[in-house]
């Protein structure tokens, strides 16, 4: 594992340089030591300008933690004046100044990504199975999706048995017929008097149990069909740009219940899929991001698989077809059957060994990152693949945790280099913004100027949101309990503020505006009840924790047009600045009723906090998983990677600073909830108890430094402490 070889001064792993060079670069056209040459000039010329943004993050950071502290110090300042505090960040540069409206012009971006609205899945691309699932759920059973969630209610006789449950099928199926009522409906009648579909003359004839023969509402929704035109194995409609398939099979079980011999109804679901490098993963060494490289390397050439065992028998996973249709006229056509992939490079911050200078300091590695994941993408852009990724030949990368527009600058010009050496026009490289730091909401406007040629995404993530929103205020006062944070003014704002901006932007029809993840897997009820409210509110894509939670989701965007949505929110916005709302979202979420808490209160808090930090966290060092369902305090399991760990332990860190909590009653909750932790884990014979012997336990110590020296980690993130306790444990195993 220590083996390198040394490239241009530079010192390569020696698992990465096999792999970059028997691996990625045969098939690119590009020349081996040109590659490495370039890398070498990469990290050159980016890493030193990569450190001054660290330390000018530090550099502010120091100076609210001051005036913060002087504000405190000076009773004629309290309660804390918003107007001071404002100009105060006007005038050390953090709130930056909004220059001329503009629009961004970005060009060849794919209709999964400009034009269309739908779910979007994140995955961790180190899991070779997650990473296939997520680009095969393009499309999804609607009638699995329905049959094996709470979205059925189990009342008279529903639940879900070891066989098939006909009563529970049953309201399935309506189900499904209300919903094509709904959104594909009939000249006349309902889906559930349908008895037969035809087709004659390039038209959708529909028979119902009356004997009449009716058409669709609107008969431009077909689009295409399977089989014979007088008896169809597949019927294919489009709404609002998104496909349904009726499924026509009548061999099927559940379609001998059905009068129109309907075996399924296969909803276009995930639309794209993020594969992650970053936050959901756990990539600690060299080792690691030659796995994960490996993997995206796999999905561009096509030929990622993995073998599963399944009721005794081997099932090789690998990536999904397109899907073939003929047209009402009987010409056939072809559509993707794979999500569109967007790959999450790692942010500024954290460093890698995979790649060491000559005086043996690791690079960072978010510029290693945009270097070999280009280069992997070279392979579907030369049409190295049976499969095509991108048909307008661009590269979707997601760049996280950037403070702010010079932040974001410094990935564009990164990406222009990178172009630029790998022989690609400039541009080709499209960015996804993650609005998910505090200085990058109050200036996204900037934000997105510096990438407004290549810009394709920005979205909200409140979890990292949160985090940051807490250790930049560390020293201001107690937060507000966390349980109660999507109540508070900065919140509003920034979910508000970040569609208005970039519908302002010119984003519509060019890229997506996205909206944060449904973290309860198991609870899809609630899913479906509430996540209508993120395409309602302009934005056209956001977050699902797996393919079954996209093919609910996805009936959102059938019923909402967001197209339309964002048309009338531009006509409100025609006379609203970029800064409306910035003092909504510079309030900072302080505790209002600190005398309120009772010793019940706070010892609750701290328990829901350790719980959830311990069950993440344990896994994280322990197994290497970097995002799972873990159970919560009360068992309801619960999606966590590292940016639920960063709003956990930032807040124990401000109430133990502020003095709410401590030191002893942390530990003592530490030990108590650690034994609970343990016992909901049971069941795994692969996990390693942390009680009692908490003294030598490396997970159990890693969730101590998260909270002991939580508050002096850089922007209160968590990856510093895990890696550094991982690769312990990697060492002893």
């Amino acid at each position: 594992m220590n083996k390198r070889v040394i490239k241009h001064g530079y010192k390569v792993a020696e698992s990465l340089y096999n792999l970059v060079e028997h691996e990625v670069l045969p098939g690119t056209g590009i020349d081996a030591e040109d590659f490495w040459q370039s890398m070498a000039n990469i990290f050159d010329e980016f890493t030193p300008k990569n450190q001054q943004l660290l330390a000018i993050r530090e550099q502010f950071q120091a100076k609210i933690d001051a005036w913060h502290l002087d504000e405190n110090n000076q009773p004629f300042n309290k309660p804390l004046s918003q107007q001071r505090y404002q100009q105060f960040l006007t005038d050390i540069g953090y709130i930056v100044e909004d220059k001329d409206d503009f629009s961004i012009t970005t060009n060849y971006v794919d209709d999964e990504v400009a034009t269309v609205a739908g779910p979007q899945l994140v995955v961790p691309l180190m899991n070779a199975r997650f990473a296939l699932n997520a680009a095969n759920a393009r499309w999804g059973s609607l009638y699995d999706a329905l049959y094996g969630t709470d979205v059925i209610s189990d009342e008279a006789g529903a639940e879900v048995n070891k066989s098939y449950n006909p009563i529970r099928g049953a309201k399935v199926q309506a189900y499904a017929r209300r919903f094509l009522d709904d959104v594909i409906p009939l000249s006349t009648g309902s889906y559930q008097e349908v008895i037969s579909f035809q087709i004659a003359q390039g038209k959708l004839i529909v028979s119902l149990k009356s004997g009449e023969q009716v058409r669709l509402s609107d008969e431009d929704k077909f689009v295409g069909f399977n089989g014979a035109e007088q008896n169809p194995s597949a019927l294919l409609f489009r709404n609002n740009g998104l496909h349904i398939e009726i499924k026509i099979d009548p061999s099927m079980p559940v379609a001998k219940t059905d009068p129109a011999s309907v075996a399924d109804i296969i909803l276009e679901s995930a639309l794209s899929a993020i594969q992650d490098c970053e936050d959901s993963i756990a990539a600690v060494d060299a080792e690691d991001k030659t796995a994960v490289y490996r993997n995206w390397l796999g999905l561009m050439k096509g030929d990622l698989t993995e073998t599963l065992q399944k009721n005794g028998e081997s099932i090789v996973r690998k990536l999904n077809g397109d899907r073939h249709y003929n047209t009402p006229d009987n010409e056939s056509f072809t559509l993707p059957g794979r999500s569109l992939l967007f790959v999450r490079n790692v942010g500024h911050l954290m460093t890698s060994d995979a790649v060491l200078t000559k005086d043996n300091q690791e690079v960072p590695e978010g510029i290693l990152d945009g270097l070999i994941t280009t280069l992997i993408s070279l392979h579907d852009l030369k049409g190295n693949s049976a499969f095509k990724n991108s048909r307008q030949g661009s590269i979707y990368i997601v760049k996280p945790k950037m403070h702010g527009p010079d932040e974001v600058s410094f990935s564009n010009e990164l990406f222009t280099r990178i172009e630029a050496y790998l022989g690609l026009a400039t541009n080709t490289i499209k960015m996804g913004i993650m609005d998910e730091e505090r200085r990058t909401s109050v200036n996204l406007k900037e934000c997105i100027r510096a990438a407004k040629d290549r810009l394709a995404f920005i979205n909200t993530g409140f979890l990292d949101r949160t985090g940051d929103e807490i250790h930049t205020s560390m020293k201001a006062g107690p937060m507000a309990r966390k349980g109660l944070m999507k109540d508070e003014k900065w919140i509003q704002s920034y979910e508000k503020r970040n569609v208005r901006i970039g519908l302002q932007a010119g984003l519509k029809g060019k890229a997506q505006i996205g909206k944060g993840m449904w973290a309860i897997p198991d609870e899809m009820s609630a899913m479906v009840e509430s996540k209508i409210a993120h395409p309602q509110s302009g934005a056209n894509c956001a977050w699902v924790p797996s393919p079954t939670a996209a093919t609910l989701h996805v009936m959102h965007y059938h019923k909402v047009n967001v197209a339309n949505i964002q048309d009338e929110m531009l006509e409100q916005y025609a006379n609203t600045a970029s800064n409306d709302g910035l003092t909504d979202l510079l309030t900072i979420p302080l505790l209002k009723n600190q005398h309120e808490l009772s010793e019940h209160d706070i010892q609750n808090e701290l328990d829901n906090n350790v719980q959830g930090l311990l069950g993440y966290v344990v896994r994280w060092i322990d197994q290497g998983i970097g995002c799972s369902k873990v159970p919560d305090i009360d068992n309801v399991g619960r999606m966590e990677d590292r940016a639920t760990l960063r709003i956990s332990s930032q807040h124990i860190c401000n109430w133990l600073h502020h003095g709410i909590l401590t030191k002893s009653q942390v530990v003592e909750s530490l030990q108590r909830m650690a034994k609970v932790v343990d016992n909901q884990n049971i069941t795994d014979a692969t996990y390693q108890v942390m009680a009692p012997d908490f003294d030598s336990n490396i997970a159990f110590n890693a969730a101590m430094d998260l909270i002991f020296k939580g508050e002096e980690q850089p922007s209160g993130y968590t990856e510093p402490l895990l890696h550094q306790r991982r690769v312990e444990l990697k060492a002893v195993d």
